[in-house]
């Protein structure tokens, strides 16, 4: 029989975890002595507090260790398990994050940012533009067609606008895409538009800042960084109207934000 400064050498915790653990109910003393209050164990006792750190190193609460002791432990360690490979798979991402902005340098003009997007209800219009300079060209009329065409719906706010390129390349002349806006409710589909429900999908994403002269180098900054960082797109390439044209008068000021559906791995 050990007193318990003595048992807590040989299982190198405190005096104040074993009363802790008395406490709690996971491992109470072979005996108290009634006149002094002294705690006596054995060492039958060592092996079961060192099952009780090990389960404690794991990362288990004292509740979990509990119902792990009373054998009740198997959907525990499942999901213990489970937390544990979501969060080395965080980790690992933030690693590969880490060593690519490191290569880049911390000054670099875009920072990518990986979010999940909720589903939207959308309207989603295909066309076939001459070029990108005819993308200004279109939107609106767009928008005006299918508003007077179904009174009744809004558009969300804040408002949530992109373009798709449906190509799955970059091209100069004859470009298809699919002009998207969300809205607060289904509407009548027309002839060349349709009401649908986008989303909830994770995106890659960047904010570009200027003319839209520039986009090009951005969409390149955030392919390349989805590739070396072992993401796949999962859909196409979105560009997201956030300032313009129509509500800043300088080209400086106009904000896109540019989007690739992802999946890791």
């Amino acid at each position: 029989m050990f007193r318990i400064g003595d048992f807590s050498k040989l299982g190198r915790v405190s005096v104040r975890t074993l009363r802790f653990y008395d406490e709690e109910g996971l491992l109470a003393p072979a005996s108290v002595d009634e006149w002094t209050g002294y705690r006596y164990y054995t060492t039958k006792q060592l092996y079961e507090l060192h099952r009780i750190v090990g389960l404690r190193q794991l990362g288990f609460s004292i509740d979990q260790i509990r119902s792990v002791l009373q054998g009740k432990g198997a959907d525990l360690i499942d999901a213990k398990l489970q937390e544990l490979e979501n969060a080395k798979s965080s980790v690992d991402d933030q690693i590969s994050r880490l060593k690519h902005y490191q290569q880049k340098g911390c000054d670099m003009e875009y920072q990518v940012v990986v979010k999940d997007i909720p589903a939207h209800t959308i309207f989603a219009a295909k066309r076939t533009i001459p070029s990108y300079a005819n993308l200004g060209e279109i939107i609106p009329g767009i928008g005006a067609k299918i508003a007077a065409e179904n009174p009744d719906v809004c558009c969300t706010q804040p408002e949530y606008m992109f373009v798709s390129y449906l190509d799955g390349e970059y091209k100069e002349r004859d470009i298809a895409i699919e002009c998207c806006q969300a809205v607060t409710k289904f509407g009548k589909d027309g002839d060349d538009y349709e009401f649908r429900t986008d989303g909830p999908l994770t995106v890659a994403s960047v904010l570009h800042k200027g003319s839209y002269d520039g986009l090009r180098v951005a969409c390149a900054f955030l392919l390349e960084w989805i590739g070396a960082n072992g993401y796949r797109p999962q859909g196409f390439l979105r560009e997201s109207y956030i300032d313009g044209v129509w509500n800043k008068q300088s080209e400086d000021e106009w904000l896109t934000e540019i989007q690739v559906p992802v999946a890791k791995g």
